[in-house]
């Protein structure tokens, strides 16, 4: 038959992602005066990832005097995780927001405030508000169960920061 064709099409399974609000936040004490606790949080490098215990790089890029685009690359086991990250200061506030770009928890947004404790306290007041994508529904208790995950994963992390700051600051 001229001028008929048949038209293979090929189906390929598609998977819908759906998303997950993941809220979760805890304080960490500094035996440092908030203006140097801040100070020292906000002075990104390289070295920073290994600082928090992992294996990995950082790079970053200064936009502004408020703004900072953070790319990370770690290891968690074999699996490479790589994320961008835009950081905006709010130093009369000691505080500022990390919200991803791009990586694995795309637009989760991190919030971080120094509040002062006497002349030479402070504490990180810190809130996470993770986005998390799966392919099937989850519970209301898996969402705590993961809450309570991150929480502990990056309290932990925090201790290890803490540390270093109190050791590179307290002479």
């Amino acid at each position: 038959m001229m001028g008929y064709g048949f038209i293979r099409w090929q189906i390929s399974q598609i998977s819908i992602m759906r998303t997950f609000s993941i809220r979760y936040s805890f304080a960490q004490r500094f035996r440092v005066k908030a203006s140097d606790a801040y100070n020292w949080c906000t002075d990104y490098d390289s070295k920073d990832i290994g600082l928090m215990g992992m294996d990995g790089k950082r790079n970053v890029l200064r936009i502004s005097k408020d703004t900072i685009i953070l790319t990370d690359t770690y290891y968690k086991g074999r699996e490479r995780i790589s994320k961008k990250k835009l950081v905006r200061l709010n130093p009369e506030r000691f505080s500022w927001t990390n919200t991803h770009l791009a990586g694995p928890i795309k637009y989760s947004q991190f919030l971080y405030e120094i509040v002062p404790e006497g002349k030479n306290s402070s504490r990180l007041e810190f809130t996470g508000l993770q986005i998390e994508y799966k392919e099937k529904i989850i519970s209301q208790r898996k969402v705590a169960t993961l809450a309570s995950k991150l929480k502990r994963e990056d309290s932990h992390s925090w201790k290890l920061l803490a540390r270093a700051m109190e050791k590179d600051l307290i002479k």
